[in-house]
Parts: C-alpha cells; structure tokens; sequence
C-alpha cells in the first residue's frame, strides 16, 4: 500500500470517530438539560403542574362540550321552525287563486254571463296548474299508457275494446301526481283485460 492509500484511510477512520463523538456528545448535551429539570422539579411540584394541566384541559374540554351542546340545540330549533314554517311560501302563493275562486263565485251568485263565467273558471284553472309546475308537481299522463303499479291505482279492470288496449289503461277516474319524480298521488284507472 501506497503512503498516501494509508494516509485517506486514516484520515477517514478519524472524521468517521470524530462524527461518532460529537453525536454521542449531542446526545448527552440532549439528555442533561432534561435530567437536570427533573432533579430540580421536586415530585410535589411535579404533581401540582400536573394537576394544574388536567384542569386546564378539562375546562377545554367543558367549553367545546357546551359549545357543541349550543350548536345541537339551535340546529333542533332550527329544524323546528323550518318544519313549522315550512308551508308558509306555498300556501302564500296559492292565495290569488283563492282570491279568483271567490270572485268566480260572487259572479255566480249575481248572474252573470255564462261564457264569462266558464272563461274565468279556465283561467283560475290554468293559473293553478301553473303554480303547480313552479312547485314540480306534475300530473301523471295515464290514458292510452302501459298500466304501472309504480304509477297507478287499478280501480277495475274492463273488457278492452280491441285487443291492443290489454294491460293498458282505457279511462283515468282520478288524475295522479307526481312532484320531483316521486310519486304524490296515484293515478286511478281503468284497466283493459
């Protein structure tokens, strides 16, 4: 081996005990501070930080409870009020219709024109279905359709007058509903058989 071969390699063994001693001095230097705290805190000390601490969290963790209590109990009141109020809009909004069927009604009592009247009947009509709509209730299209459970009600079933109408709904005796593709009323019917 070459003098400069052996030199490299002394030199590296000796920064390699170098690194290793300042680690392990590091390391004590880490450990002292915290032997040092403990022999200075005695354990009555000790116990009272220790005490003091658990007083703190509990008082945290009282306050997020109550905090989380308040929050449980607006939310229920809330609920509440919306469950209660929840009709309000709707049935404002059917009150002009209200107001119509009455005005409708006073022109009956007094007389009038006939085809004013049936006029005026179509037109409260219309304007209720269009409330309906801006509520997403639509009515179920039944007569001529494939008879659905889904959807209708068979009331009774009648001979088809051919045989295509079988199993197809002849007559709709009451009109369904439905509001957001969920059924609210069903459509009942007259079934071919």
């Amino acid at each position: 081996m070459s003098k400069k071969n052996k030199k490299n390699q002394n030199d590296e063994a000796k920064a390699k005990q170098e690194e290793i001693l300042e680690e392990e001095n590091v390391q004590e230097q880490a450990q002292k501070p915290v032997k040092e705290e403990e022999a200075d805190l005695d354990p009555q000390k000790k116990i009272e930080e220790l005490k003091a601490q658990l007083e703190h969290e509990k008082k945290e963790y009282l306050f997020l409870m109550a905090d989380f209590d308040n929050f449980r109990k607006r939310t229920l009141n809330e609920k509440a009020e919306l469950i209660k109020n929840g009709a309000e809009r709707a049935m404002r909004d059917l009150l002009p219709v209200i107001d119509d069927l009455e005005r409708a009604m006073d022109a009956i009592n007094k007389g009038g024109d006939l085809d004013s009247l049936k006029e005026g009947v179509d037109l409260i009509y219309n304007k209720f279905v269009k409330y309906l709509e801006s509520q997403h209730v639509l009515a179920i299209d039944s007569t001529g359709k494939d008879f659905d459970t889904d959807i209708h009600e068979a009331v009774t079933t009648f001979p088809a007058p051919d045989p295509s109408m079988k199993g197809k709904v002849i007559d709709t005796t009451i009109k369904g509903y439905m509001i957001n593709d969920k059924v609210l009323r069903h459509a009942k019917v007259v079934v071919g058989s």
